[in-house]
């Protein structure tokens, strides 16, 4: 339930790439060149897409075959499990495809490693096609350049149970809105509830401190930063909650399909999603769905999160004009509209979100959710730093859960957690 790109078509958690050696960042032995004759075989490799969408990406490289008759595409499609370890295989032995389906996290260490095409060098041309916040998706702190084509989002609202909320006393049709009202809604509805109804079922993530304005890393992206004044305060409020059974007790190792379960049977009161989740809601919890509430995200910047995907080029591809071409054939305006009506993902192209599609409502929770998350989309920050790996999103994990204890004090844990992911990072390469 908490959306995240399980919540996408491509799903599974990536973990940081171990890359054999990490270069000095820009094209290593390739060339940033993309000029030339759209001509060759090339290999474009998905992220778990094969199996509901076979149809839709068969046509998609028939069209674009078509287009450029020297051209065959491949399409290859790689399990989410182990995804990040194939690819980082693949790196290791110059096997990489010509097109591969990545998330930022994935393609950081690519970068680095002089694998992935600056496109700011080989296709700037393209750039103003793609929502700004999207194009600098996959930038990567202390290396000039974007590597990968922005292709699909995705964001959600908070839900909430409008019948617990009425039980504790609170106006179901005022869901907070602040983080202030946010804790004080929480606190009272475990009061009223005797402990039994949490309203948050997870603790706070690195997304969740940038949405609190939370400075998550220094400029040159040398250093963690959020363990601040404001990150202490974050973290001692979800104290406050935690020992008021106002976050849920099993918070501390819940995954996301857990905590859409205690969602799902009136444990939690609030949990993030998206619009794949009211048909869930629809079939399995019809009381639920009845008294669904949907609210935007709660965020002291403005900004919402987004997740988004992208399509990055190999800069040791033998076939980079045709590998270009494609990548951005995948994610130009019309494919990535047809795309997006297919599976509930918002497009990354400038101005696709103003389509009567993302616009107009219908009456239905449905549209609702999806109109107002493609609005908050033109504006929305991945707070992720690009640089977070798997292993810093466990330590950070881990030094929140003693502070919820009380094994240490927010401020320690913190401490702690900016420690560890500084160290991490000087692995990086």
């Amino acid at each position: 339930m908490r959306i995240s790109r399980r919540a996408f078509a491509a799903a599974a958690v990536a973990v940081v790439l171990p890359l054999s050696a990490c270069g000095s960042g820009g094209e290593g032995g390739g060339s940033s060149d993309a000029s030339g004759k759209v001509e060759g075989d090339i290999t474009f490799q998905t992220w778990n897409l094969r199996a509901n969408f076979k149809p839709y990406f068969e046509g998609l490289i028939a069209e674009f075959e078509k287009k450029n008759p020297d051209t065959h595409v491949k399409w290859v499609d790689q399990p989410a499990e182990g995804y990040a370890d194939k690819i980082s295989a693949d790196a290791a032995g110059g096997t990489l495809p010509d097109v591969v389906n990545v998330s930022p996290d994935l393609v950081a260490p690519l970068a680095k490693a002089g694998l992935a095409l600056d496109l700011d060098k080989a296709a700037p041309q393209y750039k103003k096609e793609y929502l700004p916040g999207a194009w600098a998706g996959h930038r990567i702190p202390g290396l000039p350049g974007t590597y990968a084509f922005p292709w699909y989002l995705n964001t959600g609202p908070l839900f909430y149970n409008k019948s617990l909320f009425k039980e504790a006393g609170l106006d179901a049709e005022k869901p907070p809105t602040t983080y202030d009202d946010l804790f004080a809604d929480a606190l009272q509805l475990a009061k009223k509830s005797g402990g039994k109804v949490a309203t948050l079922a997870n603790v706070p993530t690195v997304e969740d401190f940038g949405r609190y304005g939370v400075p998550l890393m220094n400029k040159e992206g040398t250093a963690f930063t959020f363990n601040d004044g404001k990150g202490v305060e974050l973290l001692t409020k979800y104290k406050e909650l935690y020992d008021a059974k106002a976050l849920d007790p099993q918070a501390l190792t819940a995954t996301p399909e857990s905590s859409g379960k205690k969602f799902l049977t009136g444990a939690v009161a609030m949990n993030p999603g998206s619009a794949l989740d009211l048909g869930n809601f629809k079939k399995q919890a019809p009381s639920l769905y009845k008294n669904i509430g949907i609210t935007d995200q709660i965020t002291s910047t403005g900004h919402v999160n987004m997740y988004v995907m992208g399509v990055m080029v190999n800069a040791q591809s033998k076939r980079k004009p045709a590998a270009v071409a494609f990548a951005h054939f995948v994610t130009d305006a019309a494919h990535q509209m047809s795309f997006a009506k297919k599976v509930a993902i918002f497009p990354s192209t400038a101005g696709s979100l103003d389509d009567p599609y993302f616009t107009k409502e219908d009456g239905t929770d449905e549209t609702r959710v999806r109109v107002a998350a493609a609005k908050s989309l033109k504006t929305a920050v991945n707070y992720t730093p690009v640089l977070f790996s798997e292993q810093m999103k466990i330590a950070l994990r881990n030094e929140v859960a003693k502070a919820l204890q009380g094994k240490q004090s927010p401020k320690e844990a913190l401490d702690n957690a900016v420690k560890e992911c500084d160290r991490l990072l000087t692995q990086q390469g």
